[in-house]
């Protein structure tokens, strides 16, 4: 009975000592591999930092508006008799829009006309009999007074003649009639739009910190994408912040060439400031944002050679990315200023960051590169 459980004990012991060895020599097997498998470098693009000339600017967006436009409506109800104009047609100023039924007022005109006339020719026989001193003073009088009042009762139905047709205040394009021949005109009811597609406004807002930067007739650059091919100046900028925004508004003045803005649409607006020289910039691909700061990865060297690492001591040295946690800055143009962390002649990776791991040896490849530092300061 003894003898059995000792030989039980001892296959037990074998067994187990078994899985525990094959266990102890798989870890080992697995470590060795991984221990000498070659490592896979990274690609990445880098740019070396340099100084450059950084052209500063306050970024908004803003509404594009005609320096001269609004909603034509009549002064007085009626009939729409004539339409004088077509969409997106150019009108000049005084020129005659449309034409409402004035029938009864040219007829009220014209009597209005002969009865000034026949009250004017008793002021002369008036007069004339004065002068022969058979004609009273008040006679005279009485007659001055109902010439006078015969003139002013044309002027007005004139005024009220002048109603039936709506004339162009100013020189522009005018929109899509929104009237018909023959239908009933309120006073309130919007004919067209007239705009002034020449010269353009731009309404914007920026914060109230950064209003003692702005100045009457400083240059404003605008655009709809990402180039902005429009120069204006500031014409105007309120003295008051919006408390409820902290907002400032500003107004600048631009031409419209070939009409290409129209009033209403949308722009970025960008308030240049003075250049500055010497200014350590990146592409804003570069930095890297997360819970514990602002980083950027930097090519360097590794500290052991490829001989060390089996390799062939003609090879060009491993080169690996580091870490480097760093103070950015302002941003304009898709650059990003960095004011502690990098210095000129860094090699600052600008693509496959996601990749990255601090340590991780990289291979440089420049073929597909975002934008340069020094590119970008050209861009408009």
């Amino acid at each position: 009975m003894i003898l059995r459980f000792l030989i039980a004990l001892v296959l037990v012991a074998i067994v187990c000592g078994g899985i525990v060895g094959f266990n102890i020599f798989r870890d080992q097997a697995i470590q060795q591999y991984f221990a000498n498998m070659p490592v896979v470098p990274t690609t990445v693009s880098t740019i070396e930092v340099e100084p450059v000339e950084w052209t500063p600017g306050i970024e908004a967006i803003g509404t594009v508006a005609a320096a001269q436009g609004v909603d034509l409506t009549v002064e007085a109800a009626g009939i729409v008799k004539a339409i004088n104009f077509k969409s997106n047609q150019h009108v000049n100023k005084g020129d005659v829009l449309v034409q409402l039924d004035d029938a009864v007022q040219r007829a009220d005109l014209e009597a209005a006309r002969t009865q000034a006339a026949l009250d004017q020719q008793r002021l002369d026989r008036a007069l004339e009999l004065q002068k022969r001193g058979v004609g009273s003073d008040v006679t005279v009088d009485e007659s001055r007074a109902a010439a006078s009042a015969s003139s002013s009762q044309v002027a007005k139905l004139q005024a009220v003649l002048d109603q039936r047709q709506l004339t162009a205040p100013f020189s522009g394009t005018i929109g899509i009639p929104r009237i018909e021949v023959g239908q009933y005109l309120s006073a309130s009811q919007t004919v067209a739009t007239l705009q002034d597609l020449d010269t353009m406004r731009v309404d914007f807002s920026i914060p109230e910190q950064q209003l003692s930067l702005l100045s009457i007739g400083q240059s404003v650059r605008f655009g709809v994408g990402d180039e902005m091919p429009f120069t204006g100046v500031i014409t105007g900028i309120d003295p008051k912040v919006d408390p409820a925004t902290r907002l400032v508004a500003v107004r600048a003045q631009i031409a419209n060439p070939d009409d290409m803005l129209s009033p209403g649409q949308y722009v970025r607006a960008r308030v240049e400031l003075p250049v500055e020289q010497d200014v350590i910039a990146l592409p804003q691909t570069a930095l890297v944002s997360s819970l514990y700061g602002d980083y950027i990865y930097v090519v360097k060297p590794a500290d052991r050679k490829p001989a060390e690492a089996g390799g062939d001591e003609n090879q060009a040295p491993v080169l690996t990315a580091r870490q480097i946690f760093v103070k950015p800055g302002r941003r304009s143009q898709g650059r990003i200023e960095v004011t502690d962390g990098v210095e000129a002649g860094d090699l600052v990776v600008t693509a496959g960051q996601n990749r990255l791991s601090n340590g991780a040896v990289v291979v440089i490849d420049n073929a597909v590169n975002p934008v340069k530092p020094t590119e970008a300061a050209m861009l408009p």
